[in-house]
């Protein structure tokens, strides 16, 4: 698969580098530095498994290896820390290439990536259910998977013990009443999304339409909730996809995602939140719209096609290879790319870059209707390299060219 020759539109971003991934697009990101090189790990959206690319110098990448997942399964969420990678295994969603008549896997994987360029498999977490989604991993023996659960509609929080990688058990997990297949159901959804973000004593739960959820988890075994901010109604009807601490500064972000392409839907929302007192978080700003430049000449980016509205932020993960920077936030938008704030007044975000890729020479999935850009996900390393995915095409691999010094105002 070949980069398209389309233009691209950028502002304060340049592009360092690209690379197709031998035509197979990826999905989410993660990052390790070994020995002074650079990988990152990808998982696909399309194709059944993983990669690794060697990103130690970004305008060459290097292909490493596609590691093989199961068939039927979406292998699309990842995780690295610790020299041990997660690779979540999930049913795929509707109308996203999986055959609902054949078999699929589910749960997560657990590998050892010690040797950074070789994956081998440990051990397999499974939920007898739908598999899991996004899932939080900062190393040690811990993972806060958003599963599947029997009795359960959408995905709950469990914390699984991999101190064994080969015997994984559940330790806990919480739920909202409203996901018990007895409750009334009036087409709200009920999901973590996840990750759960862990910062000390407490999860930072994204749970769709059940909002923003902090749990008290100084005892793992019984998670307890703190409070809850919900936005039902006001947002997509994916409800809350994210919702990111940033500890020192006792702020959040947050955000749902554009589901219906054309903007058929509720406006989305991002912002931030103020989380001083857990027990009361309070939403304090939003992220200004993205507006087309004018050598597109969109009016707006609703008129592009495809989905337009937020899908990830940058996750630092507590990952020394990752920049962990509470002063700029990176969100993907989905046809208007790659957005960059400055948050450092969280009262008034303001969009300092952005970056939008050419739109796809070829099609490879199902999705957009329309063959038009798709940022996915974002992750940016301590070095400043900034790696985003797209739908329909491979890694691109970027930099701001005015960066502030860290708290700097």
């Amino acid at each position: 698969m070949t980069q398209s020759t389309s233009e691209n539109f950028a502002h304060n971003i340049e592009l360092l580098g690209y690379h197709d991934l031998d035509g197979k697009p990826a999905f989410k990101l993660a990052m390790q530095e070994v020995n002074g090189r650079w990988y990152l790990y990808l998982a696909h959206l399309w194709h059944r498994g993983w990669s690794i690319l060697d990103v130690t110098d970004p305008a060459a990448p290097e292909y490493v290896s596609f590691i093989p997942g199961p068939e039927n399964t979406w292998t699309i969420q990842i995780q690295v820390a610790d020299g041990k990678m997660i690779t979540a295994l999930e049913r795929i969603a509707p109308g996203w290439g999986g055959n609902d008549g054949k078999p699929y896997s589910e749960g997560f994987l657990i590998w050892d990536i010690s040797d950074p360029r070789r994956a081998r498999q440990l051990g397999h977490y499974r939920t007898h259910s739908t598999g899991t989604h996004r899932n939080f991993y900062d190393g040690g023996e811990l993972v806060h998977a958003a599963g599947g659960a029997p009795g359960f509609d959408g995905k709950i929080y469990q914390i699984v013990d991999i101190s064994d990688p080969a015997k994984p058990k559940q330790v806990s997990s919480f739920w909202l009443p409203e996901q018990k297949e007895t409750a009334p159901r009036d087409g709200a959804k009920f999901s973590l999304h996840g990750p759960a973000h862990i910062e000390g004593d407490w999860a930072y739960l994204s749970y769709g339409n059940g909002g923003g959820i902090v749990l008290d988890i100084s005892d793992i075994h019984q998670p307890r909730m703190v409070s809850r901010l919900a936005f039902q109604g006001l947002g997509s009807r994916q409800g809350i996809h994210t919702y990111l601490p940033l500890p020192r500064r006792k702020l959040a972000l947050i955000n749902d995602e554009a589901i219906n392409e054309n903007g058929d839907e509720n406006l989305n929302l991002a912002g931030i939140i103020d989380i001083a007192d857990e027990k009361q978080p309070r939403l304090i700003s939003l992220f200004p719209q993205p507006v087309p430049p004018p050598e597109t000449g969109l009016k707006n980016f609703f008129d592009k096609g495809g989905r337009f509205g937020p899908h990830n932020q940058h996750h630092p993960n507590h990952q020394p290879s990752v920049e962990d920077r509470d002063d700029i936030a990176y969100l993907t938008y989905f046809n208007a790319g790659l957005r960059v704030y400055d948050i450092r007044d969280p009262r008034t975000p303001k969009e300092i870059a952005y970056f939008i890729p050419p739109d796809p020479a070829e099609r490879i999935g199902t999705k957009p209707s329309k063959l038009v850009a798709q940022v996915e996900d974002v992750l940016v390393d301590r070095r400043g390299c900034i790696y985003i995915s797209e739908k329909n095409q491979g890694i691109f691999i970027l930099r701001l060219k005015k960066v502030w010094p860290y708290g700097a105002m």
